[in-house]
Protein backbone atom coordinates (compact mmCIF):
# COMPACT_ATOMS: atom_id res chain seq x y z
CA UNK A 1 0.00 0.00 0.00
CA UNK A 2 2.80 2.03 0.35
CA UNK A 3 4.68 1.70 -2.24
CA UNK A 4 1.44 2.53 -4.28
CA UNK A 5 0.74 5.93 -2.73
CA UNK A 6 4.72 6.80 -3.32
CA UNK A 7 4.00 6.06 -6.63
CA UNK A 8 1.30 7.92 -6.84
CA UNK A 9 2.88 10.61 -5.93
CA UNK A 10 5.83 10.46 -7.35
CA UNK A 11 3.75 11.03 -10.83
CA UNK A 12 1.50 13.46 -9.53
CA UNK A 13 4.57 16.03 -8.58
CA UNK A 14 6.20 15.59 -11.31
CA UNK A 15 6.52 18.65 -13.68
CA UNK A 16 5.40 19.21 -17.13
CA UNK A 17 7.45 19.08 -20.57
CA UNK A 18 7.05 21.10 -23.34
CA UNK A 19 8.26 21.79 -26.89
CA UNK A 20 8.47 24.02 -30.18
CA UNK A 21 7.69 21.59 -32.36
CA UNK A 22 7.73 23.73 -35.61
CA UNK A 23 7.76 27.22 -36.86
CA UNK A 24 6.00 28.54 -40.42
CA UNK A 25 7.17 32.06 -40.99
CA UNK A 26 4.94 33.49 -43.51
CA UNK A 27 4.04 36.76 -44.91
CA UNK A 28 1.11 38.63 -45.60
CA UNK A 29 -0.50 40.41 -48.59
CA UNK A 30 -2.42 43.80 -47.92
CA UNK A 31 -5.73 41.48 -47.20
CA UNK A 32 -3.49 39.97 -44.50
CA UNK A 33 -4.30 36.44 -46.25
CA UNK A 34 -0.79 34.16 -46.23
CA UNK A 35 -2.44 32.52 -49.02
CA UNK A 36 -5.18 32.24 -51.24
CA UNK A 37 -6.75 28.79 -51.41
CA UNK A 38 -6.13 26.16 -48.17
CA UNK A 39 -4.11 24.36 -50.77
CA UNK A 40 -0.79 23.47 -49.40
CA UNK A 41 0.44 23.76 -52.63
CA UNK A 42 -1.23 27.11 -53.72
CA UNK A 43 0.46 28.67 -49.84
CA UNK A 44 3.54 27.72 -51.14
CA UNK A 45 3.26 29.41 -54.61
CA UNK A 46 1.72 32.55 -53.18
CA UNK A 47 4.44 32.94 -50.72
CA UNK A 48 6.68 32.43 -53.05
CA UNK A 49 5.52 35.38 -54.91
CA UNK A 50 5.04 37.50 -51.48
CA UNK A 51 9.35 37.01 -51.13
CA UNK A 52 9.67 38.07 -54.70
CA UNK A 53 7.53 41.34 -54.43
CA UNK A 54 7.69 43.09 -51.22
CA UNK A 55 5.31 45.85 -52.27
CA UNK A 56 2.77 43.63 -52.16
CA UNK A 57 3.12 42.40 -48.72
CA UNK A 58 1.92 44.07 -45.08
CA UNK A 59 3.42 42.29 -42.73
CA UNK A 60 3.88 38.36 -41.12
CA UNK A 61 2.83 36.09 -39.40
CA UNK A 62 4.34 33.37 -37.30
CA UNK A 63 2.47 30.14 -36.96
CA UNK A 64 4.09 28.49 -33.81
CA UNK A 65 3.21 24.39 -33.68
CA UNK A 66 3.86 23.93 -29.55
CA UNK A 67 2.86 20.94 -27.15
CA UNK A 68 2.86 20.47 -23.30
CA UNK A 69 2.23 17.41 -21.21
CA UNK A 70 1.41 17.47 -17.84
CA UNK A 71 -0.05 20.41 -15.74
CA UNK A 72 1.71 23.55 -16.16
CA UNK A 73 2.22 25.45 -12.54
CA UNK A 74 2.41 28.70 -14.06
CA UNK A 75 1.04 30.49 -17.03
CA UNK A 76 2.54 29.08 -20.57
CA UNK A 77 3.69 31.82 -23.30
CA UNK A 78 5.21 31.86 -26.47
CA UNK A 79 7.66 34.47 -27.13
CA UNK A 80 9.32 35.28 -30.69
CA UNK A 81 12.62 36.93 -31.21
CA UNK A 82 13.06 38.55 -34.45
CA UNK A 83 16.74 40.18 -35.39
CA UNK A 84 16.13 42.37 -38.80
CA UNK A 85 18.67 44.43 -41.02
CA UNK A 86 21.37 45.91 -39.48
CA UNK A 87 20.88 49.68 -38.91
CA UNK A 88 24.64 51.35 -37.77
CA UNK A 89 26.19 49.27 -35.30
CA UNK A 90 23.83 47.18 -34.33
CA UNK A 91 20.82 44.57 -35.80
CA UNK A 92 17.14 45.14 -34.87
CA UNK A 93 15.46 43.08 -32.51
CA UNK A 94 12.12 43.06 -31.27
CA UNK A 95 10.63 40.50 -28.70
CA UNK A 96 6.45 39.56 -29.62
CA UNK A 97 5.00 37.31 -26.61
CA UNK A 98 1.75 35.79 -26.67
CA UNK A 99 -0.17 33.90 -23.48
CA UNK A 100 -1.23 30.00 -24.83
CA UNK A 101 -3.53 27.73 -22.99
CA UNK A 102 -3.07 23.86 -22.80
CA UNK A 103 -6.40 22.32 -24.26
CA UNK A 104 -6.28 18.70 -24.79
CA UNK A 105 -3.84 16.04 -25.41
CA UNK A 106 -2.06 17.09 -28.96
CA UNK A 107 -0.16 19.69 -30.48
CA UNK A 108 -1.50 23.10 -30.77
CA UNK A 109 -0.76 26.40 -32.82
CA UNK A 110 -0.25 30.26 -31.92
CA UNK A 111 0.23 33.22 -34.36
CA UNK A 112 2.41 35.53 -33.61
CA UNK A 113 1.99 38.79 -35.74
CA UNK A 114 4.32 41.25 -37.32
CA UNK A 115 2.07 44.09 -39.24
CA UNK A 116 1.37 47.74 -39.83
CA UNK A 117 3.40 50.25 -38.89
CA UNK A 118 5.60 47.40 -36.48
CA UNK A 119 6.46 45.98 -40.08
CA UNK A 120 7.23 48.75 -41.82
CA UNK A 121 9.78 50.38 -39.64
CA UNK A 122 11.77 47.03 -38.82
CA UNK A 123 12.25 46.04 -42.31
CA UNK A 124 13.05 42.82 -42.99
CA UNK A 125 13.52 39.32 -40.84
CA UNK A 126 16.91 37.97 -41.37
CA UNK A 127 16.32 35.58 -37.83
CA UNK A 128 14.17 34.41 -35.66
CA UNK A 129 13.57 32.17 -32.55
CA UNK A 130 10.54 31.14 -30.92
CA UNK A 131 10.62 29.65 -27.23
CA UNK A 132 7.82 28.05 -25.03
CA UNK A 133 8.07 29.32 -21.37
CA UNK A 134 6.17 28.23 -18.14
CA UNK A 135 6.29 31.12 -16.17
CA UNK A 136 8.85 33.71 -16.47
CA UNK A 137 12.16 31.89 -16.00
CA UNK A 138 11.71 28.22 -17.26
CA UNK A 139 12.26 27.76 -20.99
CA UNK A 140 10.43 24.34 -21.93
CA UNK A 141 11.87 24.48 -25.57
CA UNK A 142 12.49 26.61 -28.73
CA UNK A 143 13.21 26.54 -32.50
CA UNK A 144 15.26 29.20 -34.16
CA UNK A 145 16.18 29.93 -37.87
CA UNK A 146 19.80 28.61 -39.20
CA UNK A 147 20.93 32.48 -39.22
CA UNK A 148 20.25 32.90 -35.30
Amino acid sequence: MVTLLSLFLAFSVQAGTGTVVKVLPLFLDKKERHTLSPSLFERDAYQAELRLKPELRSGMVYRVQWKFKGKPSASLKIRLELRGVAQGNLPKQIVIEQPVQKRGWLTQWASLYLKGEDYKTFGEVVAWRATLWEGEDLLLGSQQSFLW
